[in-house]
């Protein structure tokens, strides 16, 4: 056993509990979670070193064997994911520190993105899927409050869809669980993957793994989006960006860990269906992008259209497909961490987000254009960054798997993204200045540093896309191999 397993999980949520003593003390709170989210970093890099020079590491809960304990399983997928969200998430920190300002609500900000990672990274990093439901809530609790942020009527509207929507998919994720138990026996995630495999996933069990795949679909946005855009768009600046990297992506995830470990054996009714999802949300995804003229509805859609993408690349089920699907989930959540700080960071500067208000933002803030453009190539999946390599490698799979419908939905909405974005940055930073510098509402300044990070990385996983596919590949290995996970779990000492 490894107890370095438990710390992605413990640091957070230890800082977290201790900035609620130090409410009213806005630096020193800035100072303590930035501190927290390092320190998750650290550990979740020394994990991925491990786990790559030992293979899976397995933390039994109270030293209780499975399947009857609760284990915390670190594979490569997983701590590549918790690596990456401790990233965004200290990004994002960094950001809060000047778009939330002194405010009261700033006493709650640093605590609760830092519980919201801490559901984040035990969602990637359980062995149970009871548990999972439950870092699910942790992370949904968490987002409760910190979308809820502010005041005014929109606000409080869309919060209160977003409660009920995710109340809701988290009813049916028991429903699920349950019939899970009743008919397998387990709820220890390589146990029920060893017990499917048995029975042959019956059609009882198909089932299941539909309404699993619904639930997951509500809360990645696949298919079931609508809760989303609203949602996404009243919340604080630094939140939505720390929204769009993250909270779909964990959905993302649990379709990725269930539709490879568990529920493999029906491919043509469950990933076919998934084909069609996928699809459809890129198609929709595409629309609501390119028909907005403001910048937050604009940059939500583009989170639609990545999860359509990630999903196309998972359904196909090949071991090119899933590593194209975790290469490009892994840059989307760097991507979009950073396009949204830069995109908040213009709303900030013009006090609008209106795209017909703003205009020749380049004159006074050149770094801040130039590091859009860079965002917008990048998510659009121009090379030589992060973007590409994910998005040609799934493109590639989908024409040797003959769905050449799906690569040419995938081709064409990628041209859908690059217009969308693109005109954000045409719109907002060339043409006349609508601002003096002296008339521009914030300097913009705090957004750099984080923006900076970001950009070395996409940038960094574009040309050294070698070296990131040594990782990807080890995590594919046990995605194509579930024996691998199942006896980590279960039989090894």
């Amino acid at each position: 056993m490894n107890n370095i397993v438990v710390l992605p999980i413990f640091l957070p949520l230890l800082f977290a509990i201790v900035l609620f003593f130090f409410q009213g003390r806005h630096k020193l709170q800035h100072v303590i979670a930035t501190s927290g989210a390092a320190a998750t970093l650290v550990v979740s890099l020394m994990l991925i070193g491990q786990v790559y020079n030992n293979g899976i590491q397995v933390l039994h809960i109270g030293g209780w064997r499975a399947p009857y304990g609760i284990p915390l399983v670190a594979d490569m997928l997983a701590v590549l994911l918790a690596a990456v969200a401790s990233i965004v998430t200290l990004a994002c920190i960094l950001y809060a520190q000047h778009s939330i300002g002194e405010q009261r609500k700033s006493n709650y900000v640093y605590p609760l993105m830092l519980l919201l990672l801490t559901g984040v990274n035990g969602s990637f990093l359980t062995g149970d899927i009871f548990n999972l439901f439950v870092f699910f809530e942790v992370m949904l609790l968490a987002s409760y409050v910190l979308i809820s942020l502010g005041s005014g009527k929109t606000q409080l509207r869309e919060t209160i869809k977003y409660v009920v929507i995710n109340m809701l998919s988290s009813s049916l994720f028991v429903i699920a669980i349950a019939y899970l138990y009743s008919i397998t026996g387990t709820l220890n995630m390589a146990h029920l993957a060893e017990r499917v495999a048995e029975s042959g996933q019956t059609g009882l069990l198909t089932t299941v793994s539909l309404l699993l795949l619904t639930v997951f679909g509500l809360k990645s946005a696949l298919l079931l989006f609508f809760w989303l855009p609203g949602s996404y768009r009243v919340a604080p600046l630094p939140i939505m960006a720390l929204f769009g990297a993250l909270l779909t992506k964990v959905g993302i995830y649990t379709i990725l860990r269930t539709f490879t470990l568990i529920f493999n054996h029906e491919p043509q009714i469950t990933h076919q269906i998934m084909l069609w999802m996928s699809a459809i949300t890129m198609v929709l995804g595409a629309i609501g992008a390119v028909a907005y003229w403001s910048i937050k509805p604009i940059l939500v859609y583009n989170i639609i259209i990545s999860i359509g993408f990630i999903v196309f690349g998972i359904a196909l089920a090949t071991p090119e497909s899933l590593g194209g699907a975790l290469y490009y989930l892994i840059h989307d959540m760097l991507a979009k961490a950073l396009i949204f700080i830069l995109g908040g960071t213009i709303i900030s500067i013009a006090g609008t987000d209106k795209l017909k208000e703003i205009s020749g933002l380049i004159r006074y803030r050149p770094w801040l254009g130039w590091l859009f453009l860079l965002a917008a190539l990048a998510l659009a999946g121009v090379p030589p960054l992060s973007g590409f390599i994910g998005k040609i490698t799934v493109l590639k799979s989908g024409i040797s798997e003959q769905q050449y419908v799906m690569t040419a939905i995938g081709i064409i909405t990628s041209l859908f993204v690059l217009y969308s974005v693109i005109k954000i940055f045409i719109n907002s930073f060339w043409g006349e200045t609508l601002l003096s510098e002296g008339e521009e509402k914030s300097t913009g300044k705090g957004a750099l540093l984080p923006a900076a990070i970001l950009a070395i990385l996409v940038v960094g996983m574009g040309v050294g896309a070698e070296g990131v596919m040594l990782f990807v590949n080890e995590a594919v290995q046990v995605m194509t191999n579930p024996s691998l996970y199942i006896e980590a779990v279960l039989y090894s000492s």
